[in-house]
């Protein structure tokens, strides 16, 4: 109570009892046993007034008393209701205080950043019946945090990576797991296939790289322009930490495509009766001998040039069907391969090209894989068969059109035979240094894959869209009946 009210209250009862005093000393009579009787004033306040038998006092001090006795019980309300006050003034400020509580527990609007990022805002609760996302147990009174649809223990909030609670003000999440920052990019920021690094954004705040269609490997944008060298076969680009292997000519080849490469002239005859065996059950089958020889680059492009006609395929040309009579340099020793996994030893010598009929040899490009060598040479040895079978000169999309069709044919049924996962099985010298089954032969069917789906999809309109044409027709009307109608009209049927 102020200090005021104290003095105020102390001064009315003196007067009081100085009234009290002054009566009774003026009076002869005896206050004689008193009875009590209550009066309400409000609701809570009340006082007790004693009540006086014998004589009737004078009016004035009537006065006096009852006004000494009203200011006391006015002072008396005064302080009920006070008190009344106060203890209504507390509660409203303790829901004020709880609501202002609950608003700190209202979750807040994820912030992102990068797409993915929380702000969890550990907060105090009196009341202890919240639930623990993690521990499922309850979390009770002190700190906790509200984030994801739930409520945790600091503790209990942890990174789905390495299982380490998340204490930093931001969090990135997937699904509906926290991780911390540096854990989600490290799990989910794509790296760059050939430095091994993260794949940095663009100045939009994008990332951005690039991806072989097939291989779908993943790359930054600049290692196209950098000099990073490719696969002459599988076309994927050579990672930081492998080192393909470089041919005489330039090219590079990947460790996988070597084991199945195929380098020398006599190592791939092999092949070449096979192609001719499923010619043969193509009832398609080539009644003259025309060589086959595995060349170099140089050369294959130098006999390019010598023939008149011909249509070939770019940006590299990786086989011939050739007409004319010249000397062509053949590789006659297979390479081995020694420091930094460069080709050396390899030995060539000149083969002397006779016209004995429309078709003085097939050459194809050393140092490619198998299935590709083959599909090649099947592509070839359908250009040999309509020279040699008189049809007339065709245009160039239906002519290579229907070269690709056959070679399609052939990798569909190497790889549906499984034949493929055994290379040049006769050269001892060849086969005897590797194996061919196992991871091998998956990654060479993987391989047949990726060279049906160039074919298909070449966008080329000769190679391309010719092979479309053609396998259009194929589908529709069979082979033979194809090749009929090419040799009378020219043209693919419709």
């Amino acid at each position: 109570m102020p200090v005021k009210n104290l003095i105020d209250h102390e001064q009315i009862m003196l007067r009081i009892m100085g009234w009290l005093s002054k009566i009774f000393k003026g009076s002869s009579h005896k206050i004689s046993e008193g009875h009590c009787h209550h009066e309400n004033y409000g609701e809570e306040a009340s006082s007790y007034a004693p009540s006086y038998s014998g004589e009737t006092w004078s009016e004035n001090e009537n006065e006096e008393i009852d006004r000494a006795i009203a200011i006391s019980l006015i002072e008396e309300n005064q302080k009920g209701k006070g008190l009344i006050d106060n203890n209504s003034q507390f509660e409203e400020d303790e829901l004020l205080a709880r609501a202002i509580q609950e608003s700190l527990n209202v979750e807040s609007p994820p912030r992102y950043d990068n797409g993915n990022t929380y702000q969890p805002a550990p907060v105090y609760y009196p009341m202890g019946y919240r639930i623990c996302a993690g521990c499922q147990t309850e979390i009770g009174f002190g700190r906790y945090l509200n984030c994801l649809n739930g409520f945790w223990h600091p503790e209990c909030f942890r990174c789905r990576a390495c299982n380490l609670p998340i204490t930093d003000y931001e969090f990135s999440t997937s699904g509906n797991f926290p991780y911390h920052k540096a854990c989600y990019k490290e799990n989910y920021h794509p790296k760059c296939d050939v430095c091994k690094l993260f794949i940095p954004t663009n100045h939009a705040g994008l990332i951005e790289y690039r991806a072989h269609p097939f291989w779908i490997q993943k790359y930054c944008p600049f290692h196209e322009h950098d000099g990073t060298p490719r696969c002459c076969s599988c076309e994927r680009m050579e990672p930081r930490d492998t080192r393909y292997v470089s041919l005489n000519d330039g090219r590079k080849l990947c460790l996988e495509c070597l084991d199945s490469a195929i380098m020398d002239t006599s190592e791939c005859q092999p092949l070449f009766l096979d192609i001719q065996e499923f010619y043969e059950r193509l009832n398609m089958k080539l009644e003259q001998q025309v060589p086959l020889l595995l060349v170099e680059r140089q050369a294959l492009n130098e006999a390019r040039e010598g023939e008149r006609n011909g249509h070939y395929h770019m940006p590299e040309t990786r086989g011939l069907c050739l007409s004319e009579e010249q000397t062509i340099s053949t590789i006659s020793r297979r390479p081995r391969f020694g420091a930094g996994n460069r080709a050396m030893d390899m030995k060539t010598e000149p083969y002397k090209l006779t016209r004995r009929c429309e078709v003085t040899a097939i050459l194809i490009l050393y140092g490619l894989p198998r299935l590709l060598t083959g599909s090649i040479l099947a592509h070839e040895m359908m250009h040999a068969w309509l020279r040699l079978k008189g049809y007339r000169t065709l245009s160039q999309d239906v002519e290579e059109g229907i070269c690709q069709v056959v070679a399609h044919l052939w990798l569909s049924s190497e790889l549906m035979s499984g034949s493929g996962s055994s290379v040049a099985s006769t050269s001892s010298s060849f086969s005897s240094t590797r194996s061919k089954k196992g991871k091998g032969s998956q990654y060479e069917r993987k391989l047949g894959d990726f060279f049906k789906h160039q074919i298909e999809s070449d966008i080329s309109p000769v190679y391309g869209d010719g092979y479309r044409a053609g396998q259009q027709a194929v589908d529709k009307y069979g082979l033979k009946r194809t090749l009929d109608h090419i040799r009378l009209t020219g043209t693919f049927p419709y």
